[in-house]
């Protein structure tokens, strides 16, 4: 069997990390499968690049233009929606024609338009759409920030107060999607359930399958020598908070920011012994708002330094307002490092509370604070960091993974469409 996996880019971004795992995981276990991008970053054989032309740039700069005029000539969320307006049509492409399966994972900014997307299903192949947010299920957003209009018709978005562009863009899907079917694998139980709540979805059949992590790569290694490369003092626990952009909102630094002041205000001998590092870009932004000693580690891409950050720290906070299935949990479970977070989307499904890690009150960052304190100072520290890899170990392998994705690859699972 041979997948074609399609995906923005190759290796920026949660969703292109996740792709570029499946691709290896689908390949260690008999399937042959290769990657689709637009942005090709590496050597990599089994991934592609769409052919370079004037275009692919274009493509993006169209898409943004259209979304800022209907922002009247403003910046607020103009990275925040996709009208998939514009793109490259793949079918005629040999890694398209030789491919069995077609399997969509983010494909914004420009890679395929909704009438590229029509022409992939028309082909009559099998297509398999991995969500890792909900833009397929919505008109023009990637996370619904509580709007419900989904669930009927995309009508007036939010984030487009003053035009009509997410009722265009919806009629646009529906047309999409018309007398075809399309599989939809969501990372997280909780994407699932929001995605079968769209009307745009109603007839598709709807699935769940967690992402999947290298253990081979992601493990637990020796502390002390992470904090020598890493240059942290040896003689402090570390907090770590990790995000591709550290002032993303949606990432929760204002939480983090007042549950750190919260927790030493508490518990001020703290002070002495624990630190924060901080993993991405705009990090030294955030570091001088700690009331803890910060180490803004800036932007990483290659793995085993990433690595090394997790297993310098000694807990992971990330209290996102919106997440599915965080990929960076998992690197840091994988890692044996406990985490914390609020209880939203699919993070409780990853954090077991107080069995390999605390999942605190949404938006309470006093219980926030708790759960830092609780992991570092209360809770059996050795227990935690074993129930870390055995929760990835089980249920977030490439084996396990790559198996139940096969299945729906060859027709074979059981899961039947909704009613």
């Amino acid at each position: 069997m041979k997948v074609l996996i399609v995906n923005t880019s190759e290796r920026t971004g949660g969703a292109a990390v996740a792709a570029n795992r499946l691709m290896e995981a689908l390949n260690n276990n008999g399937v042959k499968a290769k990657m689709l991008v637009r942005d090709k970053e590496t050597t990599n054989l089994s991934v592609c690049a769409l052919p370079k032309t004037w275009r692919l740039r274009w493509h993006f700069m169209w898409e943004r233009l259209c979304i800022w005029l209907h922002l009247h000539l403003k910046r607020d969320h103009l990275f925040e929606i996709d009208i998939a307006n514009c793109g490259t049509d793949i079918t005629r492409l040999p890694e398209f024609q030789e491919a069995d399966v077609i399997h969509l994972h983010w494909i914004n900014q420009g890679m395929l338009s909704l009438k590229d997307i029509r022409k992939i299903l028309l082909s009559g192949k099998r297509v398999v759409w991995t969500m890792h947010d909900i833009w397929p299920a919505t008109a023009i957003c990637h996370y619904a920030r509580g709007c419900k209009q989904y669930q009927s018709q995309c009508v007036k978005c939010p984030l487009l107060p003053n035009s009509n562009l997410a009722k265009q863009v919806w009629k646009g899907k529906v047309q999409m999607l018309c007398g075809q079917h399309i599989i939809y694998v969501c990372c997280s139980g909780w994407l699932a359930d929001e995605a079968r709540k769209s009307a745009l979805l109603k007839d598709q059949r709807i699935v769940s399958i967690p992402n999947t992590i290298d253990t081979r790569l992601f493990r637990p290694q020796d502390k002390q020598k992470a904090h020598q490369i890493l240059g942290l003092p040896a003689d402090r626990h570390i907090i770590l908070f990790v995000s591709q952009r550290v002032t993303d909102p949606r990432k929760g630094i204002s939480y983090f920011v007042d549950a750190i002041s919260q927790m030493v205000e508490k518990h001020p001998d703290m002070k002495k012994d624990t630190g924060i590092a901080i993993l991405g870009g705009h990090a030294e932004e955030v570091a001088s708002r700690l009331a803890l000693p910060s180490y803004p580690l800036g932007y990483i891409s290659d793995p085993t330094k990433i690595v090394n950050v997790y297993n310098a720290a000694d807990v992971f906070v990330l209290p996102s307002l919106e997440d599915n299935l965080p990929n960076t949990i998992m690197e840091a479970m994988a890692c044996g490092v406990p985490c914390v977070g609020f209880r939203v989307g699919g993070i409780p499904e990853m954090i077991d509370h107080h069995t390999n890690g605390y999942v605190a009150d949404f938006q309470d960052a006093a219980d926030l604070a708790h759960g830092i304190h609780y992991v570092l100072k209360e809770a059996d520290y050795e227990t935690l960091s074993h129930e870390c890899l055995r929760k990835v170990m089980h249920n977030y392998s490439q084996q396990s993974v790559a198996k139940r994705y096969i299945e729906i690859y060859e027709g074979r699972d059981e899961t039947k469409m909704p009613d």
